[in-house]
């Protein structure tokens, strides 16, 4: 499946439908009378937020999206028919851009939140309405409303918008091609990412859910692997920096037996570098640091040289192996703290959370 988190669509509201140009001939009555419905008003043009839907593939394929016109209005004063909403169902975490301003219309962060991004024409009057309200005339001490032709509708509104999508996650797993991600939400979440021994094997972000017991779960997000210079646009990292805005703490995965002969203590500098460079928002986020592949022979001297040359705590890093599963237990228990610490410091006890929990 491929994911997709940008897109731009052209979208056009309804049109108003034409009031009616009509007469009535009563019985008895010198003067027909004006009797022109009204016409309906066009549909509007709304984007939903839905749960159910997690990238923006759809709109790869098709980029223009029309709602109903407003039915014309009909003798016999009968209004015609409102034209149906057109609604655009769209991921949870989608940003909503004019793309004619550059105004941000409205991020879309919660489920079934919605936004009218086109409203519909109005409807013409008719020649009833029009003449009821005009001047009158009197003629022979009989009052007659001067006939007025009906109205046409109002255009509906058109506009170009950009979709940007923005993945929400509780956790967000960074670090270099190769450092262990996708092995890493394998092992402690329900999703099945891909795993290779070559670089970008990832290419799409993946969210996975991470159970824990009877305490709850968090939504956890592998980002495909960055490299120095993805704030310019280097590698895949730029499509994918956007998604780590959303997450509230980072799992900084640092391929401790440097496999691939990148030094951890660069490799750390590095992608704190990236982070700065694309926004200091994003450095600023609570990391946690896991050293992976502590199972490889060289992997103890390396660590003991990344502590000793970091400066950081021996407890502020966690030792593990995607591998063999060794450290991965204390690692989740780490993080749910963590998120759970955060939650109580900004006063909403379980937030995020506690909307997470899977039965």
């Amino acid at each position: 499946m491929w994911f997709v988190d940008h897109a731009q669509i052209t979208v056009k509201a309804g049109d108003g439908g034409r009031g009616c140009t009509a007469f009535a001939q009563a019985p008895y009555i010198r003067f027909p009378s004006p009797d022109g419905g009204d016409g309906g008003d066009g549909g509007h043009v709304i984007i939903r937020a839905d749960v159910n839907i997690t990238t923006l593939l759809d709109f790869h394929f098709r980029h223009e999206f029309k709602a109903d016109r407003g039915q014309h209005g009909g003798s016999n004063t009968k209004t015609g028919k409102r034209g149906d909403d057109l609604i655009i169902h769209v991921p949870v975490g989608t940003v909503l851009v004019d793309a004619g301003t550059g105004q941000t219309l409205q991020d879309l962060t919660k489920a079934d939140e919605e936004l009218i991004v086109a409203k519909g024409g109005r409807g013409g009057l008719g020649n009833a309405t029009r003449s009821a309200s005009g001047k009158a005339s009197t003629r022979g001490g009989a009052t007659k409303a001067i006939a007025q032709d009906a109205t046409p509708g109002v255009p509906g509104k058109q506009r170009l918008i950009t979709l940007e999508l923005k993945l929400i996650a509780d956790v967000g797993i960074t670090g270099f091609p190769n450092a262990g991600k996708s092995s890493l939400l394998a092992r402690i979440s329900t999703a099945h990412p891909k795993v290779g021994a070559y670089p970008f094997t990832t290419r799409y972000p993946v969210l996975g859910v991470v159970k824990l017991g009877e305490r709850g779960s968090f939504i956890a997000c592998d980002i495909p692997g960055l490299i120095e210079g993805a704030h310019a646009g280097r590698g895949l990292g730029i499509q994918f920096l956007r998604h780590i805005e959303r997450t509230r703490l980072l799992i900084h995965l640092i391929d401790m037996a440097a496999v691939d002969g990148r030094d951890p203590i660069k490799a750390f500098d590095q992608l704190n570098a990236e982070l700065t460079a694309y926004s200091p928002a994003l450095r600023a986020k609570p990391q946690l640091i896991v050293a992976n592949k502590m199972d490889v022979p060289q992997a103890q001297a390396y660590l003991a040289t990344f502590l000793e040359k970091t400066g950081i705590s021996a407890a502020r890093v966690f030792s593990v192996s995607c591998a063999t599963g060794a450290g991965i237990p204390a690692m989740c228990d780490a993080v749910w703290q963590e998120l759970k610490r955060m939650s109580q410091d900004v006063g909403t006890p379980g937030d995020v959370l506690s909307d997470r929990v899977v039965s």
